[in-house]
């Protein structure tokens, strides 16, 4: 049964970008990934594609300043046949804190909403959120927001390592409970153990084949 599932085979950094002119000109489907501020996305990309230098971890919150492209390859094989799909993974800069002055944030913001409104290749947003804390006002702001694009969504609450499995049940019920979903659109995970990888890479391959 194994290898019916979906894994990440290869990924490389393709290209950053603050507006519409410098995304990748190719027409392939795109997965964001977009949170707080420190929560975790690089960390995430790396433990997806397996390649630890793929994507730049910083302890400086704010640190990720562009719209990041990586090109994601999909594989699995099932009686025989093999399939393959290549997507860009989009590293979106985080909200929340940054060191930086108000004019940026707001330049931010601004290519940040043009991106996600107005790309036609979108076909996944993954919010990712700490678990170690509750829901954050910003966390639900942006998840209203992409409701209201009508975006798919799926939350990655990371950095699952740090709690008890009891407090990780708990979190995840708190979660579930303030934006409503079921276990299909919300995941708990561990950059630091891998837990869920595979569980993670299905998900998000169900919204692109």
């Amino acid at each position: 049964m194994a290898g019916n599932q979906w894994d990440i085979i290869g990924a490389s950094y393709v290209a950053s970008a603050v507006k519409a002119t410098q995304y990748p000109q190719d027409t392939i489907d795109e997965v964001a990934f977009i949170g707080r501020s420190n929560v975790g996305k690089s960390s995430l990309l790396n433990s997806l594609a397996r390649r630890k230098g793929l994507a730049r971890v910083s302890s400086s919150p704010g640190k990720t300043q562009t719209i990041n492209f990586y090109s994601f390859q999909g594989k699995r094989t099932r009686e025989e046949q093999v399939d393959r799909h290549t997507f860009y993974a989009v590293d979106l800069p985080g909200y929340g804190f940054a060191r930086t002055s108000k004019g940026n944030k707001e330049q931010w913001s601004a290519f940040i909403c043009k991106y996600m409104e107005n790309s036609p290749y979108l076909k996944l947003v993954c919010v990712l959120m700490d678990i170690r804390h509750a829901p954050m006002d910003s966390d639900i702001d942006c998840y209203q927001w992409l409701l209201n694009l009508g975006l798919p969504i799926l939350i990655i609450l990371t950095k699952s390592d740090k709690l008890s499995r009891g407090a990780v049940a708990s979190q995840t019920a708190l979660y579930k409970k303030t934006f409503g979903l079921d276990d299909n659109r919300l995941i708990a995970y561990s950059s630091t153990n891998h837990n869920a990888r595979k569980d993670l890479i299905g998900r998000i391959m169900e919204y692109l084949v």
